[in-house]
C-alpha cells in the first residue's frame, strides 16, 4: 500500500531573502496503489460506497475523510493495464503504469485526488526548485457527473485527459467548458431521449418523475421533460431530494407517489438516493407502481430478494451496454492478500468479505472488527457471489477496459507520431522522454480500435460515444427469486425508427402482469364528442362533451365539432351527417295553406285562379314543396 500525497507548487513572488521561491502548500495523505512504468495512467474509483463526512472547523489541519464499503473496477483496470503491457503490437516495449486513488464517491476528495495525480513526483521537487514534470499522462475516473465536473474544471484547464466510465451528465458534452473530458459511457442526452419513446410507446401520457439532487439527475431529467413535451406527454408531479435530507422530506415524496392518479414513475436518480427511496417505500409498503428507471440504478442491488419481488418486479430501463471481457473474471478471482501483502485495499476487501481478521507480518491485528475470527489464508472468491465478482449485469467494468485501451491506443499514435508528422510546434512529434498530457488530447480524439469483443470504439467531437444501451426487466424466476432480463436495446446510430428494437411480448409489468399498465389522466373522448380543457390542469387532462345538434366529430379525441352542410343534419351519435329529409305537402292540405301563408308576404297568393303552381323553399329548415291542381 502507498500513500500519495498532495502537493501544491506556490511559487511566491517576491518572496522573502529568508524563505524558499518554491514550497509545498500542504500534504494530503491518500490512500492508494502504484506500480511504475514507462508512462503513468491515473486511476480514480470508488473504492468505498460511501463515506463519513466531518464538519471542519478549521481550527487545525482538516482531516481525510473516513470511507467505507468496490474493489472490483480497481482491478478491472489493472487486468487491462497487464493485458496491454503483455502485447506484442499494442504500445510495444513500453510498459503502462497506474496510480490509483480511492475517490470515496466525493466531489471533494475526487479534486483532491486529481491534483494528487496531476502534482506528479514530489520527491523530485527540492524547496528551491519548482520543476518536475508529473508522470501520470492521463486519468480514469469520475465515478459520478458531480465528480467529473469538479475533476475537469480542475485539471482541464491543464490539458490532463479526463477518461470517465460512469459519468453521464449531458453536460459534459460541452467542449467550451471541458475541453479535455471523455467518456466510454453514453451522455445522457440519448438516455433522455431513449427514455421518452419508451413512455410513448407504451402509450403512457399521464407519469410522474423523481429525480436525484444533483448534476447527474438535475440534467437528466430537464432532457426527458424537454423531450415529453414534444410527444404531448404530461406531468402528474415531479419531486426532487438528495441523499441528505431528512428522512421526513423522503416520506412525503413517496407520499405523493402513493396519493397521485398515476401509477407510472420515472426516475433519474443515482443509485445511494435510489435506494434511499426504496427503503422508504418498503417502509411504507407503497406497491404496484411501475418503474421506469434510469441507467445508474436500473440494474443495481438496492433491496432484498423479498423485497425487490414485491416492489421492484416490472422495473424497466436502460443499462449499460455489456460485452465479455475474457479472462477479467479469473482474474479478478485470483486476488489474494499473500499476493500483495502492503496493499490495504485487498487487505480490507478480503476481510469484509470473508468476516475475518488478517494478521500483519508483525504479528498484529488490522483495524478489523476484533470479534472477527482471523483469517487462514484458505478462503476462497470462487464460492463467494456478491458484486465483486458478479459482473453479470454491470457494464463499468467493460467500460473500463476500454478506456484503459483508449489510453493506450492515443499513447501508442502519439509516441509512434501516426500519419508520420505531429501536430504540434513545426510538425514535431511527442517524445516518451519529455511528453505533457496535453500532447495526448490530438491522438484521443482520434481515437478508433476494435474491442475484442467487435464493437468499435470512437469520440464524437463532444467526446462522447455512440450510445448504446441495453433494455433491461426485472422478472421473478421459477425460484421466486428477481432476475433482470435483456429485452431488447438501443442504438442511437441507427435509422430513424429503428433505434429501438424491443421484445415486447417478453417483458413483465408490475405485480408480474403480462398487460401494460395504463397511465393517463382522462379517458380518450370517442367520435361524436369533443375534449374539453380541465381549468389549471395539463393538456392531458380533459373532459368530454357531446357535438351540438347539427355538428358532428368523426375521430378520437376531436378538439371541436365540424358542422354539416346546409342540407344535411348530424346523426343520433354525432360521428355522420346525412341529407334532410323533403316532405312534399298537397295545397288541399291544412298544414301545406298554413306554411305557404306563413312563408310569403301578403298578397302574393291568389286562390281564385284554376290553376296554381309554386315552388317555395323557406329560410327555416324545413324545405317545403306546394304541388297544385285544378280548383
Amino acid at each position: 500500500m502507498h500513500h500519495i500525497s498532495l502537493g501544491f507548487l506556490f511559487a511566491v513572488a517576491g518572496a522573502a531573502a529568508n524563505k524558499p521561491d518554491c514550497q509545498l502548500q500542504g500534504n494530503l495523505d491518500m490512500p492508494g496503489i502504484s506500480e511504475n512504468g514507462d508512462v503513468i495512467l491515473g486511476g480514480m474509483f470508488h473504492v468505498h460506497s460511501h463515506r463519513l463526512e466531518r464538519i471542519d472547523r478549521f481550527e487545525q489541519s482538516p482531516e481525510q475523510p473516513l470511507c467505507k464499503g468496490s474493489y472490483r473496477l480497481v482491478q478491472t483496470m489493472i487486468f487491462a493495464i497487464e493485458e496491454i503491457n503483455r502485447s506484442s503490437t499494442l504500445l510495444p516495449n513500453i510498459t503502462i503504469g497506474y496510480k490509483i486513488l480511492d475517490d470515496c464517491a466525493s466531489s471533494t476528495t475526487a479534486t483532491q485526488a486529481a491534483l494528487t495525480l496531476a502534482n506528479g513526483r514530489e520527491e523530485l521537487i527540492s524547496a528551491n526548485d519548482c520543476k518536475g514534470l508529473p508522470n501520470v499522462l492521463a486519468i480514469i475516473g469520475g465515478g459520478g457527473s458531480s465528480q467529473s465536473i469538479a475533476i475537469s474544471r480542475t485539471i482541464g484547464p491543464f490539458g490532463m485527459p479526463l477518461i470517465s466510465y460512469f459519468s453521464t451528465c449531458a453536460c459534459l458534452s460541452n467542449r467550451q467548458e471541458y475541453p479535455a473530458f471523455y467518456r466510454t459511457i453514453p451522455s445522457d442526452y440519448y438516455q433522455s431521449k431513449l427514455l421518452a419513446q419508451l413512455v410513448k410507446r407504451f402509450g403512457w401520457t399521464w407519469i410522474g418523475t423523481v429525480r436525484s439532487n444533483n448534476d447527474y439527475g438535475h440534467f437528466g431529467m430537464e432532457g426527458f421533460l424537454e423531450d415529453i413535451e414534444e410527444l404531448g406527454i404530461c406531468v402528474a408531479f415531479s419531486v426532487s431530494f438528495s441523499r441528505t435530507d431528512p428522512r421526513e422530506k423522503v416520506a412525503e415524496i413517496v407520499q405523493v407517489i402513493k396519493k397521485s392518479t398515476t401509477k407510472v414513475v420515472v426516475v433519474f436518480s443515482a443509485k445511494r438516493e435510489m435506494r434511499i427511496l426504496l427503503r422508504e417505500i418498503v417502509r411504507q409498503n407503497v406497491s404496484g407502481i411501475q418503474w421506469i428507471g434510469s441507467e445508474a440504478w436500473v440494474t443495481a442491488e438496492l433491496l432484498t430478494p423479498e423485497e425487490s419481488t414485491k416492489f421492484l418486479t416490472g422495473t424497466i430501463g436502460p443499462a449499460i451496454h455489456m460485452a465479455e471481457v475474457i479472462g477479467l473474471r479469473e482474474f479478478l478471482l485470483q486476488v489474494h492478500p499473500s499476493a500483495t501483502p502492503d496493499n490495504n485495499f485487498v487487505t480490507e476487501f478480503w476481510e469484509t468479505t470473508f468476516k475475518c481478521t488478517l494478521l500483519s507480518d508483525n504479528g498484529f491485528e488490522s483495524d478489523a472488527a476484533a470479534d472477527n475470527p482471523q483469517c487462514t489464508g484458505r478462503e476462497s472468491l470462487h464460492g463467494v457471489n456478491n458484486a465483486y465478482s458478479d459482473i453479470s449485469m454491470d457494464g463499468s467494468s467493460y467500460n473500463v477496459y476500454k478506456a484503459v485501451y483508449v489510453f493506450a491506443h492515443a499513447v501508442h499514435d502519439m509516441l509512434v507520431c501516426k500519419d508520420g508528422k505531429g501536430p504540434f510546434t513545426n510538425g514535431t512529434c511527442a517524445h516518451i522522454s519529455t511528453y505533457e498530457p496535453w500532447q495526448l488530447l490530438h491522438y484521443m480524439q482520434a481515437v478508433n480500435f476494435t474491442t475484442t469483443s467487435g464493437e468499435t470504439v470512437y469520440f464524437e467531437s463532444s467526446g462522447d460515444p455512440v450510445a448504446i444501451y441495453d433494455l433491461m426487466n426485472w422478472q421473478v424466476n421459477t425460484k421466486g427469486f428477481p432476475e433482470i432480463v435483456n429485452v431488447g436495446y438501443y442504438d442511437a446510430s441507427a435509422s430513424s425508427g429503428q433505434a429501438i428494437v424491443l421484445n415486447e411480448e417478453g417483458i413483465v409489468w408490475n405485480g408480474g402482469k403480462n398487460k401494460v399498465p395504463r397511465a393517463i389522466c382522462s379517458e380518450s373522448c370517442l367520435p361524436g364528442t369533443r375534449k374539453v380543457s380541465r381549468k389549471g390542469y395539463p393538456v392531458c387532462c380533459f373532459d368530454c362533451t357531446q357535438c351540438p345538434a347539427g355538428e358532428i366529430s368523426n375521430i378520437t379525441d376531436a378538439l371541436d365539432c365540424i358542422k354539416c352542410p346546409l342540407e344535411y343534419w348530424s346523426n343520433p351519435n354525432k360521428d355522420k351527417c346525412f341529407p334532410k329529409e323533403i316532405e312534399f305537402l298537397s295545397f288541399e292540405e291544412t298544414l301545406g295553406i298554413v306554411l305557404v301563408a306563413l312563408a310569403l308576404e301578403p298578397g302574393h297568393v291568389d286562390f281564385s285562379g284554376s290553376r296554381i303552381s309554386w315552388n317555395i323553399i323557406p329560410a327555416k329548415d324545413l324545405q317545403l314543396r306546394l304541388i297544385t291542381k285544378d280548383a
